[in-house]
């Protein structure tokens, strides 16, 4: 099984110190991010106050709470120390030793037992999963509120007012999407950087789970960086990609208008130019039928297999077209290719040496394929191998 750990500073639940009140939020905003919270004492400094006003915190989270008292080096010595804990009122404490790596099993245990429990299930194996992912406040909650036709998630124009990821089951034409909303937890403040890196957290879990991943834009504020790096995740991860240029309706236009934003979208991100573009309104539902065209052109090209016969055709044409690049005498040859996998789809190119494939032979190659089958919005990967190379 695998889970995400986030790790947070100590937390002086009383001090007036700037860095420590500003650890303090942090350790909500992983708090409130959290499916299972690991509350680490000590049992050689024992009970303190501190501990007692922690323990108050965490209950007033309602989440699941392993408590766990380290730095029991001596089972013997400090067992009955260890019962002191009891006293928090928050269960039953594990005893470790970090040092010593005792208890580490039991401890793990204990925070398996407590995940929820469809966590495992793949529910809906069938059903195509979309992550809606984004910056805050570009409006990917107000699209899946208009998706679904109701105020699921609760949004206000205040940059960063959505909580908790949100799956919800969208049915268009007789067919059923799940939409993943990473909207996570946003605080405002002097501690952006620690909200943005449990936003990330957040991104990738739900790209993770995605077929497809949306990557919403804000028309009025254009492409950022910012927006380069949420979609570098997805792209990272060989997803299905869409930039839905978002509040589309707010943007004051002209015959060249579309073509300006589109330059600067594909400037931004010239690392994907697969990526499809669908400039939307969620606000008022404009062009929402077309990003379900979109999503489902996506899926269909993501699972798309090639045969080898086919393959090898445009491959020789290619190579015919432009001979491929030698290095001291020696000439790289290509013997075939096959795809071996989708999602994305991932194809094996035999050659003499490895070593002479440079890479834009290889984007040369990858353009030639995209030119006969499109494969728009997915990535595709390449795996080069000598013949007679085991996998």
């Amino acid at each position: 099984m695998n889970f995400t750990l986030i790790d947070t500073g100590g937390i002086e639940p009383d001090s007036g110190d700037i860095i420590l009140s500003q650890m303090r939020e942090q350790a909500q905003i992983a708090i409130d991010t959290a499916d299972v919270i690991v509350f680490i004492t000590d049992v050689q400094q024992g009970l303190v106050d501190s501990d007692a006003k922690v323990a108050d915190m965490l209950r007033r989270s309602q989440k699941p709470v392993v408590l766990v008292v380290n730095k029991v080096d001596s089972v013997q010595k400090y067992m009955m120390d260890v019962y002191e804990f009891y006293n928090l009122g928050i269960g039953e404490p594990v005893a470790i030793s970090a040092a010593n790596r005792t208890g580490i099993g039991d401890m793990l245990d204990e925070i398996i037992k407590e995940f929820p429990e469809d966590l495992d299930a793949e529910e809906d194996d069938d059903i195509p999963k979309v992550a809606v992912v984004g910056k805050p406040n570009v409006g990917k909650s107000s699209l899946i509120n208009k998706l679904l036709g109701e105020d699921r998630v609760i949004v206000s124009d205040i940059a960063g007012t959505t909580r908790d990821a949100v799956d919800a089951k969208v049915k268009w034409k007789d067919r059923e999407y799940i939409f993943i909303d990473t909207a996570g937890l946003r605080r405002k403040g002097k501690i952006k950087e620690e909200i943005e890196r449990y936003s990330v957290i957040r991104t990738v879990t739900a790209v993770e789970r995605a077929d497809v991943v949306v990557v919403v834009i804000d028309a009025t504020e254009g492409v950022t960086e910012q927006d380069a790096k949420i979609a570098g995740i997805a792209h990272e991860r060989g997803k299905g990609v869409i930039i839905a240029v978002n509040k589309w309706d707010a943007v004051e236009k002209d015959d060249k208008t579309i073509y300006k934003h589109t330059n600067r979208i594909r400037e931004v991100l010239a690392y994907m130019p697969y990526a499809e573009l669908v400039f939307i309104s969620a606000k008022s539902g404009q062009r929402l039928p077309k990003l379900f065209e979109t999503i489902d052109a996506v899926i269909e090209n993501q699972t798309l297999r090639i045969q080898t016969g086919v393959l090898n055709e445009i491959l020789s044409e290619a190579v015919a077209l432009q001979q491929p690049p030698s290095d001291r005498g020696r000439r790289l040859k290509i013997f075939y290719m096959t795809q071996v996998a989708v999602k994305p789809p991932t194809f094996v190119i035999f050659v003499n040496d490895k070593e002479l494939m440079h890479f834009s032979y290889v984007r040369y190659l990858e353009n030639k394929i995209r030119d006969a089958f499109g494969f728009s919005g997915t990535s595709l990967k390449f795996i080069i191998r000598e013949r007679g190379e085991k996998e």
